[in-house]
This record gives C-alpha cells, structure tokens and sequence, in this order.
C-alpha cells in the first residue's frame, strides 16, 4: 500500500487512528492445521499488520517544513518493497512517546508486538522482523530468529484476542 493510496481510501477514525474508507476483508489463517506442523508445512494466507506511529518526534524539536522521526520512519519502510502478506499502516498515536518511533504488529488469532527506539534505518531489520511473524501461526517468533531490535527493544506483548 502506498502512502498516497493510503491518505485517499482512509478516515481518522474517534481514536486518532487512520482507518480504510471501507471493510477490509481479512483472510482466515491456519485452516486446518495441526497444532505443531512446521511453518513451512503450513498453507495459510498471511496477513499480519504493521503499524507505524506517524506522530513520533523521538524527543526531537519540531522543524518548521522537516518531516517528524516517525513520519520518516514511515516513509522508509513503505520505500523498501513489503513483504507479501504484510500490510504497513500508518498511525497517529501507539502511546509510547517516551520510547522513540514504535511500531506495532498484530495479525488476526496471534500475539500482538510493540516496539521502541527505532528509527528509519533500521527499516530493513524491522522488515525482516515483520515477514517472521507474519509467517507464524501464532505470532511467536523464535527468540534467535528475530532481528536483534526486536529482541531488545521489545515494550509490549499482547496475547491474541479470542473470537
């Protein structure tokens, strides 16, 4: 998704949160799987979500016309081509300020992620981070197989919501 794309098929939604202009079907994960078949054996549709907080200014000073850290953020991660199945969205808040640029990853039925002190150069890594737990059927990624800002600068861990 580009971000032009983005700023025209979206609204601000009542919690500051940019939100399609319409339903977004998502894809079921894990049909049929048994519990424990490896991921490659798996046959699902991945659809995880990267959040980016746009409004991150890392404890930067606002400049007049400069693009804030988390916009930069942003931008950086939506110049690198995607992964397939993962969809990065921009935010307005992820309340986290005290942590510098955060992201988020959810996917239906898994665990959920927030993530601190980033900046834009750490694009690659955190795209790479994203396209691991996206090929999860639960969002538990391997401790050794995360990139290292993920096994660091971890702030949060959300268990799945039950449908």
């Amino acid at each position: 998704m580009s971000r032009e794309t983005c700023q025209l098929d979206a609204t601000m939604g009542s919690r500051g949160v940019l939100q399609p202009a319409g339903p977004v079907p998502l894809p079921s994960r894990g049909k049929g799987m048994a519990a424990g078949t490896p991921v490659a054996e798996q046959d699902w549709d991945m659809n995880a979500t990267l959040f980016v907080c746009i409004t991150c200014r890392a404890g930067e000073p606002v400049v007049e016309g400069q693009p804030i850290p988390g916009a930069r953020l942003y931008t950086a991660l939506t110049d690198q081509a995607a992964p397939d199945g993962l969809t990065i969205a921009p935010v307005e808040c992820l309340s986290a300020c005290s942590n510098g640029c955060t992201v988020a990853l959810s996917a239906p039925g898994c665990w959920s992620y927030v993530y601190g002190r980033l900046n834009e150069g750490d694009a690659p890594d955190i795209l790479a981070g994203a396209m691991a737990y996206a090929t999860t059927s639960d969002g538990l990624v391997p401790w050794r197989e995360r990139p290292q800002i993920f096994r660091k600068q971890s702030l949060a861990r959300l268990p799945p919501q039950e449908r």
